[in-house]
């Protein structure tokens, strides 16, 4: 698991990643809001520790982001306000927890844990972006009355692109989450492997396309 802890309290910030580590997550810690929002749209993390008061943009702001990109990755707030009106303000941006400081370990690892249960019970059934549902027990991309069969490897790709609508995403990350690690494929592999998925939505009559952004990767989106 993955988590990005945005915090500009510099020892604050090392000593969440120390927690985080010694829990056994891979944690990547930065400073300032807008750091934050850009790192969040450019990787795939698995939760975000955000604090509400940052330099430039704050975490309102950053969640708020997030949010109209269309990432859906948890966020965790941190804040040194208790008051009930910030809560719902980082609740109504978008936050799924708000926690005030100073919070015990004990509590932090408790709610991550929580927040990634949740997130994982989401979607045991389905998941859906633009017109596009894929079923997760079954494999199956669904648009309209219309539905195909994904193979495993196809299945990977168009999970991993409709949890990450906002950004797009690299071949060494497709081929870092969509394929075992000891795998010899190389990008060759994810190109077969989206067209294959370009000629299943057009069978499927989707509006959704899966855009290519040069040396930068792919993401979908929907035409008009």
């Amino acid at each position: 698991m993955k988590i990005l802890i945005v915090e500009d309290e510099r020892r604050l910030a090392r000593a969440l990643r120390q927690i985080l580590e010694e829990a056994g997550y891979e944690a990547e810690t930065v400073y300032a809001g807008d750091e934050g929002l850009h790192y969040a749209g450019t990787n795939a993390y698995d939760l975000i520790v955000l604090d509400v008061m940052l330099p430039g943009m704050d975490g309102f702001s950053v969640v708020r982001a997030l949010r109209q990109q269309m990432i859906r990755v948890p966020v965790l707030m941190l804040t040194a306000k208790s008051s009930v009106a910030d809560k719902v303000n980082g609740l109504d941006a978008g936050a799924d927890d708000y926690l005030t400081k100073p919070f015990d370990p004990e509590e932090l690892l408790a709610r991550i844990r929580c927040l990634l249960r949740r997130s994982d019970n989401a979607v045991l059934d389905e998941i859906t972006a633009f017109d596009l549902r894929l079923t997760l027990a079954t494999h199956h991309l669904l648009c309209g009355e219309r539905s195909i069969q994904l193979s495993s490897r196809e299945f990977q790709i168009m999970r991993l692109m409709m949890n990450n609508t906002g950004r797009y995403l690299s071949k060494d990350e497709l081929l870092l989450r969509a394929w075992d690690m000891a795998t010899e494929a190389g990008d060759n592999c994810v190109e077969a492997y989206i067209s294959f998925l370009r000629k299943k939505l057009v069978y499927l009559k989707s509006r959704t396309v899966i855009a290519t952004l040069r040396k930068v990767g792919y993401r979908l989106e929907e035409r008009p």
